[in-house]
């Protein structure tokens, strides 16, 4: 394939040093994979009285520390290599309290977090603070205005904190300082002024009313929460929890290890933890009396789960019930095995064509007998492999057959590592063999999400295709686990890119989003970045959010049910309110008017609080332009047969002029304001253009 054109010719230097960047840094390692700057390993430091009690008020831990975050190391104790995907990016930027040097480059991040984190505790400040705003926006006379002198003692004194809190002072203050205080090696004055103000930006998230906007609010509901609820009525009350977190769209795991958890037709077996019950016809009837979606979440390549034997005691030479009753259907590694060294999961051959019809015919079975509004393909992909330590899969015996008819060659003989000393025109072969050996496994994949995607098409052209996927660059994924789902947006193929961008902090979760989400779009496809609920304190939670609300993003996905604990759903609760209502797929016309209205809002409680001034010969027009798009969005959302591409050009050109003639008197930098309006209006259009797909 064209993508990979030149990954064959990579030199083992080059191959070892993105393996080791990405795979074999420590949960708590100094090297992003994104960024060669320095990071560093911290027990966050304490804020005064007041913060702490700020901190009980709103049940978020006093004594937060990176030991108590999940840690996912690349090796085991033995040394013997971990799988991948049970591992979490580790923080991008901790800082530790103490006199240690402040390197030039660290300096600039710390800075740079602070004023990102500064940008996102005003964007929930504004949001919830606008909240009781009127939408039509309108230049404020001059009595309304806390700018103007004479009114100032007229403004609520609650409208005043919300214009300078005690954290954005704080915050303010330090990034007058900080030049002095590293010029002057003042380090631990540094370092603890950094860490009080980010406790208390922390702490003083708006956490007691709504901020958040209409948005896809999905959840994964694992499996081993189907099985520990065991009955409809345990079932119901997970979905009251979630509903009661605003959760709008479920992920029901439905296919697991190889077993369906509902009785199939076509796999051998259901699984035996849900025997006598079929919890996806409940789901959908629970799911749909809370007007919530149900996606099915199903397993694709991976066959079996030897956590799930233990389970179920069977032994670790069960491969599940698949691949029990058909053998050759089974994949291997470079050595022979069905499960990747330091891997618990055998996968199928996605080359085998009766592998391919099999799975077919459980997705149209799960697609035509149930009332699902979604399908979700999980492990769409090959294990994770490491071809620099020569470490790689999928040698199933159709895949071999397929590759020599192809090319003459058994892909057993290939390696990516070629003998530097052969002569050039033997190493380019050989290269160009192991090229088009990966290149056929990718086709296998993306071949399969296309019959996939053609069946729900013509089954059920009414529901969501989403795919579960790596948030990891678009050479390492072919390279490592041949998953091309840039190809699969860019092509229609699936409606949604549901990442698992997994991070124990705001700073790594953003630089794992941002190529996909910020720099990326893929007209009607929408990428859904994901959160592990998992050991994750609650300020990291609510800062990841804000993070993807900050940028084109059009909701977001948290793994999983079994984590959703009270102080969890508490928050959500009350920052998202209970789900009732609207939900975005199925309306995004509507959405992106709601979306839109918020925006107003928020514009509308800058101006009359003195933090926007707009230049007087721009203003009237500037007002008039925005209300324009307001009414042109509802009219699309009154009725959707109206020209959408007519109301796509009113929002580009008013994201093209946001900023013109506005002076912002926010703590933050105008640009990262400016920058998450124009964020805001692109997940807008993102929604108009979903909905238009036909």
């Amino acid at each position: 394939m064209r993508k990979l054109a030149k990954l064959g010719l990579w030199c083992l230097s080059g191959v070892v040093v993105s393996w080791l960047l990405v795979n074999a840094v420590p949960a708590g390692g100094a090297i992003s994979p994104t960024d060669s700057l320095p990071t560093e390993l911290t027990t966050p430091h304490l804020g005064d009285r007041a913060i702490a009690q700020n901190r009980t008020r709103l049940g978020i831990p006093q004594d937060l520390d990176p030991a108590t975050l999940p840690d996912f190391p690349s090796r085991d104790l033995q040394g013997n290599s971990r799988d991948p995907a049970d591992q979490i990016a580790p923080p991008g930027l901790l800082v530790r309290p103490g006199d240690a040097p402040i390197s030039y480059f660290f300096g600039i991040r710390m800075e740079q977090e602070l004023d990102s984190l500064v940008g996102r505790y005003e964007s929930a400040l504004f949001a919830a603070n606008a909240a009781t705003q009127p939408i039509e926006v309108r230049l404020p006379e001059e009595s309304e205005s806390i700018a103007s002198t004479d009114n100032k003692t007229r403004v609520a004194s609650t409208e005043l904190a919300a214009v300078s809190t005690p954290a954005l002072e704080t915050a303010r203050q330090l990034k007058q300082d900080w030049p002095d205080l590293l010029a002057t090696e003042a380090y631990g004055e540094a370092r603890r002024r950094w860490l009080d103000v980010r406790d208390a930006l922390w702490a003083g998230f708006p956490l007691d009313r709504p901020f958040a906007q209409a948005e896809i609010r999905a959840m994964w509901l694992d499996r081993g929460s189907i099985v520990r609820a065991g009955s409809r009525a345990g079932l119901a009350r997970l979905f009251d929890n979630m509903q009661t977190a605003g959760i709008n769209t479920v992920f029901l795991e439905t296919m697991n290890a190889g077993f369906p958890i509902y009785p199939s037709r076509v796999a051998p077996q259901q699984n035996p933890l849900t025997q006598g019950w079929d919890p996806l016809a409940d789901a959908v009837e629970l799911a749909h009396a809370r007007n919530m979606d149900l996606h099915a979440w199903i397993w694709i390549f991976a066959a079996g789960n030897l956590r799930h034997n233990a389970i179920l005691a069977k032994s670790d030479q069960f491969l599940g019930p698949s691949l029990a009753a058909n053998p050759d259907w089974v994949g291997y590694d470079q050595a022979g095995s069905p499960i990747p060294l330091g891997q618990t999961k055998p996968f199928y051959d996605p080359a085998n064509p009766e592998l391919r019809d099999y799975l077919l015919r459980l997705e149209a079975e799960i697609i035509t007998n149930y009332d699902v509004d979604g399908l979700q393909l999980d492990y769409i992909r090959y294990p994770f492999q490491d071809p620099s330590a020569e470490r790689t899969y999928g040698y199933g015996d159709a895949a071999r057959r397929a590759f020599q008819q192809q090319t003459g060659v058994d892909p057993t003989n290939l390696t990516p590592l070629v003998d530097p000393w052969l002569p050039r025109e033997e190493r380019d072969r050989l290269n160009d063999l192991w090229q088009a050996w990966n290149d056929f496994r990718i086709e296998q994949v993306t071949s399969f999400v296309a019959e996939t995607s053609e069946l729900v098409r013509r089954e059920r052209p009414d529901i969501t295709l989403s795919v579960a996927v790596f948030a990891m660059s678009e050479e390492e994924r072919l390279l490592k686990i041949q998953q091309d789902w840039n190809t699969w947006a860019e092509q229609g193929l699936v409606d949604w890119i549901v990442l698992m961008s997994y991070a124990q902090d705001a700073n790594r979760f953003s630089e794992l989003i941002t190529p996909w989400v910020v720099d990326q779009s893929y007209d009607s496809t929408l990428v859904i970045p994901g959160l592990r609920l998992l050991s994750m304190p609650l300020p990291v939670m609510i800062d990841q959010l804000q993070t993807l609300r900050d940028m084109p993003a059009t909701g977001y996905a948290l793994f999983a049910t079994d984590n959703l604990d009270d102080r969890i759903r508490s928050m959500l609760n009350t920052t998202q309110g209970q789900h009732q209502s609207l939900i975005p797929q199925q309306t995004p016309y509507a959405t992106a008017a709601a979306r839109y209205r918020a925006l107003q809002q928020e514009w509308n409680w800058l101006l009359v609080n003195g933090l926007i001034t707009l230049q007087p010969r721009l203003a009237e027009r500037w007002v008039t332009e925005v209300n324009a798009v307001g009414a042109s969005l509802d009219a699309l959302a009154n009725d959707p047969g109206g020209s959408v591409a007519a109301v796509q050009a009113q929002v580009t050109e008013l994201q093209r002029t946001i900023g013109a003639g506005v002076t912002l008197s926010t703590t933050t930098t105008p640009e990262y304001r400016l920058n998450t309006w124009k964020n805001r209006l692109e997940a807008i259009n993102r929604f108009l253009a979903y909905g238009a797909q036909p």
